[in-house]
């Protein structure tokens, strides 16, 4: 599908599958090679995000893993301010989303750094709804329904919420590792193609989740693998976004995929 959203005013091409890369500027995410809590931690992560192909940046400052509990408010505020700031200033045209649930954070991000997506991490609210319809920034809703058709019916109904209130850019992700058993994550994956009925684009995270580990008997830390093999799945389901932990192995899913389309690069 020939999917683009609006960025401050520029149309961005998702066509042609983009890749995300995760910078979390937390103490305590899942995966421990994402953590980044210095000045000079986060400058060197972003500029590898972007020397490794990737096209957008998702900063996130609140860990959303299982059994976590969430910073306060404030705390998700300052640590963010921290990375956007280095890299707004260093990588300026940077494609910036910020991965939160809370719409004063989403609201911050957006006004005071120029953020371009919110990627938002729970279900939805109404409130952050009427945030996103307000600041008029693509938006990324995420599912934690278990099956496709309950995925489906919510996903129905929360876009045409989002419609009512005049929010054109959205991007829909199934929420892999949220509300799902392990089972569940795959028998979504495999019936990714029939999210397509939605008309809107699908960005896929499972970069090293639990999904692979407790499948395979891994850690995180070994779950790069498992992590390709299914981007490149997804990718063949009609994805448009992948984030991940690991750009370099992301992009090559991508090309590998594009070339099996027909579509070599030059």
């Amino acid at each position: 599908m020939d999917y683009t959203i609006n960025v401050q005013g520029q149309l961005m091409e998702l066509s042609q599958p983009q890749v995300m890369g995760i910078l979390n500027v937390t103490p305590d995410s899942f995966f421990e090679g994402s953590r980044m809590q210095t000045e000079q931690d986060i400058l060197r992560r972003a500029r590898q995000i972007v020397v490794d192909g990737a096209t957008m940046i998702d900063i996130g400052g609140c860990s959303t893993r299982p059994g976590s509990e969430p910073v306060s408010e404030a705390e998700e505020m300052e640590r963010l301010r921290l990375a956007l700031g280095v890299v707004r200033r260093e990588l300026p045209l940077a494609v910036i989303s910020v991965d939160t649930f809370r719409p004063d954070v989403a609201r911050m991000v957006v006004e005071e750094y120029g953020v371009d997506i919110i990627n938002d991490v729970s279900e939805g609210s109404v409130e952050m709804y009427r945030m996103i319809a307000r600041l008029r920034v693509p938006y990324i809703l995420m599912s934690v329904q278990p099956t496709l058709r309950d995925m489906l019916l919510a996903f129905a109904r929360e876009v045409q919420q989002l419609r009512d209130l005049g929010v054109k850019d959205m991007i829909l992700d199934p929420g892999f590792g949220f509300g799902k058993t392990v089972a569940q994550n795959y028998q979504v994956m495999n019936g990714l193609d029939r999210l397509q009925v939605m008309e809107l684009p699908l960005l896929v995270g499972v970069s090293r989740k639990s999904m692979i580990f407790k499948l395979l008997g891994l850690t995180p830390n070994e779950s790069l693998n498992g992590t390709s093999v299914l981007n490149t799945i997804a990718l063949m389901k009609g994805a448009s976004i992948l984030r991940v932990h690991d750009v370099k192995e992301a992009v090559e899913c991508v090309r590998i995929v594009k070339s099996l389309n027909g579509q070599i690069d030059k």
